[in-house]
């Protein structure tokens, strides 16, 4: 059994807290010189999905944390000039390029795993390099196929072949359009100095916990774990010489970590209010965000019609450091629809209210209209609020 270091450090439950909106780019000024590239390091990791409805979440990401910047500007800023690439992290993740030396331990098990799901047809993983190689980068249906049926798991052998190459770190997604990935060499794609610096599994493994416990600010194993989708033994293994240090957090009741450059100075500053993409790092693990915030969070994208509670893409709303509300949103239009609004209080309303026109704003709709309230006593006021706001 490993003998966890005794923590010399403790912490209230709201210290934690604004460490970690401070560590995630929610409290105090955001760093607009640095912009979404500076998001994106910040982060270590801004996950995709395929669901769009304000705007997909990797867009949503940089909004939350910098306000309306324009969409075409935020992916200019991952995918131009070499400054990131899409890898399995957290989930289907944009990483930044610097970080593809420590992702070579997941590239390895990749090229070492003995069981797919898809079979590989002979002689297409060849034929899908050399057609990279002669004609650049190329989405799979350039290659010669994406799906053999409309069913999301049926991949044409040429789907498979690119896949895997580029999971074992042969080819990169260099950018998404329309939302599918273009692909390249990595000799192309990733420059010279960071393609050939393979790093043993245990320095990569310990990279990640590092830069995970920056992204946190402070966590639990499991949180640290979670991040980059690391096993619970891979953190145990490195964690005593990553950098991070043990602290205490009441009310947590279970052994934490911090980085020390979060607890050199006190969390202050001015709180975001915005809508999150449940994709959000902030909230994307359950445990953390109900032991932080103390509010459950589930997506409902996947869950049947009937059995929502919050509505198919709810978005928590944060304001003044604490989740106040959800709002599942829709647009019609040029009018954003709050299909279904949750508050937690009536002192919400103007914060939802706000976070409401300022997405508005961003995604070019000129009015706000709210369907339900699950209290409906909270519609008028809300209504009443927004309609000031929009003048």
């Amino acid at each position: 059994m490993t003998t966890l270091p005794r923590p010399t450090t403790t912490l209230t439950a709201d210290d934690a807290r604004r460490i970690a909106l401070r560590a995630q780019g929610f409290l105090g000024a955001p760093d607009r010189r640095a912009g979404v590239r500076g998001v994106l390091r910040h982060l270590g990791a801004v996950q995709l999905d395929t669901i769009s409805v304000l705007a997909r979440s990797h867009e949503l990401i940089p909004y939350a944390r910098l306000g309306a910047v324009g969409r075409k500007t935020v992916e200019s800023a991952y995918w131009s000039d070499a400054h990131a690439f899409e890898y399995w992290s957290h989930a289907a993740c944009i990483l930044p390029v610097e970080e593809w030396p420590h992702f070579a331990f997941r590239r390895r098990a990749y090229r070492n795993r003995p069981h797919w799901n898809h079979q590989l047809p002979d002689g297409v993983y060849d034929q899908v390099i050399k057609q990279l190689r002669t004609e650049g980068p190329l989405t799979a249906t350039e290659l010669g196929g994406a799906k053999k049926t409309n069913d999301w798991w049926d991949w044409s052998g040429t789907k498979v072949a690119v896949e895997r190459a580029l999971m074992y770190g042969e080819v990169v997604c260099v950018e998404r359009r329309g939302w599918k990935r273009v692909y390249d060499l990595a000799e192309r794609a990733i420059p010279d100095a960071l393609l050939h610096d393979e790093l043993d599994d245990t320095e990569c493994v310990r990279r990640l916990v590092r830069l995970a416990g920056e992204s946190l600010g402070v966590g639990t194993r499991a949180d640290i774990a979670d991040y980059h989708r690391l096993k619970g033994e891979q953190v145990d293994a490195v964690i005593a010489d990553s950098g991070l240090v043990p602290v205490e957090v009441e009310g947590w009741g279970k052994p934490a970590w911090a980085d020390p450059v979060a607890l050199a100075t006190p969390p202050r500053g001015r709180h975001r209010t915005t809508l999150l993409s449940p994709f959000d790092s902030l909230i994307w693990e359950r445990a953390r965000t109900e032991r932080i915030f103390g509010f459950t969070h589930r997506l409902e994208a996947y869950v049947p019609k009937p059995k929502r509670v919050y509505g198919y893409f709810a978005m928590p709303v944060l304001a003044g450091g604490l989740l106040v509300g959800r709002v599942d949103p829709a647009r019609e239009g040029r009018t954003l629809v709050a299909r279904q609004v949750t508050l937690d209080s009536p002192k919400a309303v103007p914060a939802v209210a706000q976070a409401l026109v300022e997405a508005a704003t961003w995604v070019n709709c000129t009015d706000v209209r709210v369907e339900r309230v699950d209290a409906p006593e909270l519609h008028e006021p809300l209504t009443r609020e927004l309609a000031a706001l929009l003048g």
